[in-house]
């Protein structure tokens, strides 16, 4: 159960790294688009996409691994 929380921890640090780095190298320049107008909304963005990507990363996991009891 604690490996389910450190990918989504993985993943929300990677996001949130990924969605500043999106804003500082392609970014909006007429500001009108709302995620990648602002840093902390393309930052939180990233952070939301990648904890949902780290929790499906680790079911896959879960799934495959034979050893693991499932709840």
């Amino acid at each position: 159960m604690k490996h389910h929380w450190v990918f989504i921890a993985i993943g929300v640090l990677v996001g949130g790294v990924c969605g500043w780095f999106y804003l500082s190298s392609i970014g909006c320049s007429s500001g009108g688009c709302i995620i990648s107008a602002h840093p902390l909304n393309s930052t939180l963005y990233g952070s939301l996409m990648g904890g949902l990507t780290g929790s499906t990363i680790h079911g896959f996991i879960q799934k495959r691994s034979p050893n693991e009891q499932q709840p």
